[in-house]
C-alpha cells in the first residue's frame, strides 16, 4: 500500500474497520482550512464551554502546586476527599446517597468511562441498545470492542423518549448494556422519574446493565435529575457524570460513574491498567467546584438564557422550529420538510461563513434537524444573525 510515496509496511488493526474518524475531528479540520484561506467562520457547531471556570477552580488549582504530593502518581480511584465531595453533591441535587468508599469512581471525563464501562462488561458478539438519535461515541466503542450496536428510535412525537412498547417487541435475548442519555443530547429533552422507573424496570426484567449519561443536569434545567434516585437502580444501573458543561471545565476531563460496588470494582479493573491516576491539582480543583453554591448555576444560566434567545432568532432566519423548554448546552432544531440537514447545514457553512451540526451526525432519527450550540457570545450570535440580513 502506496500513500505519500511512502510504503506502508504495518497495516491497522482490523477494529478500525467498524469505526471512522469522529465527525467533529474532520469538519473541525475543514473549519480550520477555511478559517486559514480567509474565511471568517463563526463556530456553532461544538458544545465546549467558551466560559471560564469558577475562580476558586482556578485558585485551588495554582495553590496545590506545591503541595508534596503534587506531582508524584495518584491513586486509581482519586483523592478521598475528591469522592466525598462527588457523594455530597449527589446527596445536595439528586438527593442520592452514594458511599465515597466503594460507590463513586473519578474518571478522566466521562468518555473514559464509556470505553472503561463496555471493556468491563461486554464481550464479542454481545448487542449494545443505543439511543437514535444520541451521542456517537456510544457506538464508535461498541464497534470498537467488538459488541453489535442495536439501535432503539427516539422520536418527537414521543417526546424524544425510549418507546418501551417497541423494545419489548424486540429480540432481546443477546442485549447486555443500553445507553441513556437524559437530559438528552442532542434534543435537550429531560426524561421524567416515570422514564428512569421503567427503564430500571426494563433492565432487571431483561438482564441488561442501564448506564445514565447525566452531564447536562444544570444547563437551563429546572429539575435535575438522576437515575440513582429511583428505588433499586443501583442493582442494574451505573451513572456517568462530568464537570466540563457545569462548570465550564472541559479540558480538564473530570468525570465520575456512580453505582453499587460490585459494578465499580469492575470496572476499576480496566481503568487500573489504562491510566495512572487523575493529576493532583485537577482533583483540588474539582472538589472546590463540586462545593459551589446554587449562585453559580444560576450566573451561568442566565447567560445562556440570553444566549439562547438569540439562537431562536437565528434559527427563525432557517425558517426551523424547535422546542423552547428543552435543556442543555443546544437548541435542537426542526428544518423545512423537503429538505435534507447536511444540504442546509453546508449551505450555512460555504454561503454565510457559519458552522452548525446536522442532526444526521446522530443517527438516522436526526434527519431533519439542526444543532446549534451555545457556546458562543451573545455578540458572536448577533453577527451571525446580521449575515441573514445582508
Amino acid at each position: 500500500m502506496v500513500e505519500n510515496n511512502e510504503v506502508i509496511m504495518i497495516q491497522p488493526a482490523k477494529r478500525l474497520d467498524t469505526v471512522q474518524e469522529y465527525y467533529f475531528s474532520i469538519k473541525l479540520r475543514e473549519v480550520r482550512n477555511l478559517v486559514a484561506a480567509g474565511k471568517p467562520i463563526i463556530n456553532m457547531g461544538i458544545g465546549s464551554p467558551d466560559l471560564q471556570p469558577p475562580a476558586k477552580v482556578i485558585e485551588a488549582i495554582q495553590s496545590s502546586l506545591t503541595d508534596a504530593n503534587a506531582h508524584k502518581y495518584q491513586s486509581y480511584q482519586g483523592l478521598p476527599e475528591l469522592r466525598t465531595a462527588i457523594a455530597d453533591f449527589y446527596k445536595n441535587k439528586y438527593n442520592v446517597v452514594a458511599n465515597p468508599e466503594n460507590e463513586i469512581l473519578p474518571l478522566m471525563g466521562s468518555k473514559e468511562g464509556i470505553m472503561h464501562i463496555s471493556l468491563a462488561f461486554l464481550n464479542e458478539g454481545d448487542q449494545v441498545l443505543i439511543p437514535n438519535p444520541g451521542y456517537p461515541t456510544y457506538t464508535s466503542v461498541t464497534n470498537l470492542v467488538g459488541a453489535a450496536p442495536l439501535f432503539y428510535n427516539l422520536s418527537k412525537e414521543n417526546n424524544w423518549q425510549p418507546n418501551f412498547e417497541e423494545l419489548e417487541n424486540q429480540d432481546l435475548s443477546g442485549v447486555k448494556m443500553m445507553w441513556v442519555n437524559y437530559p438528552h443530547m442532542p434534543t435537550g429533552t429531560n426524561a421524567t422519574l416515570e422514564t428512569l422507573e421503567k427503564l430500571v424496570a426494563f433492565g432487571k426484567k431483561h438482564q441488561i446493565l442501564i448506564i445514565n449519561d447525566n452531564p447536562y443536569s444544570f444547563i437551563l434545567n429546572d429539575n435535575p435529575i438522576s437515575i440513582l434516585q429511583v428505588k433499586g437502580a443501583k442493582d442494574i444501573a451505573l451513572e456517568l457524570n462530568s464537570l466540563s458543561k457545569t462548570f465550564n471545565m472541559a479540558g480538564w476531563r473530570v468525570g465520575m460513574v456512580l453505582g453499587n460496588a460490585t459494578y465499580l470494582n469492575e470496572i476499576l479493573k480496566v481503568k487500573s491498567n489504562m491510566d495512572s491516576g487523575m493529576f493532583y491539582g485537577i482533583q483540588k480543583g474539582a472538589i472546590e467546584a463540586l462545593q459551589l453554591s446554587n449562585d453559580w448555576f444560576a450566573a451561568q444560566n442566565k447567560i445562556y438564557e440570553d444566549r439562547r434567545a438569540l439562537i431562536w432568532q437565528l434559527a427563525d432566519k432557517l425558517e426551523t422550529t424547535y422546542d423552547k423548554n428543552a435543556t442543555g448546552l443546544f437548541v435542537w432544531a426542526k428544518i423545512a420538510e423537503g429538505k435534507k440537514s447536511e444540504e442546509v447545514t453546508d449551505f450555512v457553512l460555504y454561503d454565510k461563513d457559519i458552522f452548525i451540526t446536522p442532526g444526521t451526525v446522530f443517527g438516522s432519527q436526526g434527519e431533519g434537524y439542526i444543532r446549534f450550540s451555545l457556546c458562543v457570545t451573545s455578540e458572536i450570535i448577533e453577527e451571525a444573525i446580521r449575515r441573514f440580513d445582508t
